[in-house]
């Protein structure tokens, strides 16, 4: 079995969306600080992080939309962890993407990832401008389809330039978890592979960091 990661690694300044803070990383307790504490020659550190939810490649859940939704504490396992998976990949000439890239596949119960390969832009200015997003249309199609999970790596899965984020409210409404900012998806087969995307249980949050990554037979 071979682990293919899938999300950004989180550092200290760095943006995932413009005008949202960048986490700021740094120690709590140093080795140094340590020492005191323990035997001679054993030290520990703890590190600290001042961060908002959306930070690096990251999980939405209902409530992250709508209040009665499910929050983090609440999301099924079965609905973010080994998952059978399935990658399309989009057209690099196009930043809308429509329902006919599923034409003849089937997508029931799957994790549908959407590769576009805008994550290769990824700590540029480039990544917040004209990104690549899925249509109302498209969000309507995944939910016909009983789709469990839909993950894209770009810098939304809305068109940023619509307020209204259809997207996200139609899955989101419908119990769909979404990941967003994921990466290195050229790396996934098509399909035949288990997705992993598990956030921290925490109530009342509606989005968090995740490791994703993909399990390949």
């Amino acid at each position: 079995m071979k682990f293919i990661d899938v999300s950004h690694v989180v550092e200290h300044g760095m943006v995932t969306y413009p005008g949202i803070p960048a986490p700021s990383i740094s120690e709590y307790l140093s080795r140094e600080a340590s020492r005191p504490h323990y035997a001679e020659g054993t030290t520990f550190q703890i590190g600290k992080i001042d961060m908002v939810a959306n930070t690096g490649t990251y999980i939405d859940a209902p409530f992250h939309r709508y209040h009665k939704g499910k929050d983090l504490s609440e999301l099924d396992l079965a609905t973010l962890a080994n998952l059978s998976g399935i990658v399309f990949r989009a057209d690099p000439a196009s930043r809308v993407i429509n329902p006919a890239i599923f034409e003849g596949k089937e997508l029931k119960d799957k994790a549908v990832l959407i590769h576009t390969g805008w994550d290769n832009r990824w700590r540029t200015d480039s990544y917040f401008v004209e990104h690549p997003f899925l249509t109302e249309e498209t969000a309507r199609y995944l939910i016909a389809s009983n789709v469990a999970l839909v993950g894209i790596d770009s810098l939304n899965i809305d068109d940023t330039e619509n307020p209204a984020r259809p997207v996200h409210s139609i899955l989101l409404e419908a119990g769909i978890p979404i990941v967003e900012h994921l990466c290195n998806l050229e790396a996934l087969p098509d399909d035949g592979f288990r997705f992993f995307a598990v956030p921290v249980k925490i109530k009342g949050f509606g989005s968090f960091p995740v490791r994703a990554f993909g399990l390949v037979e």
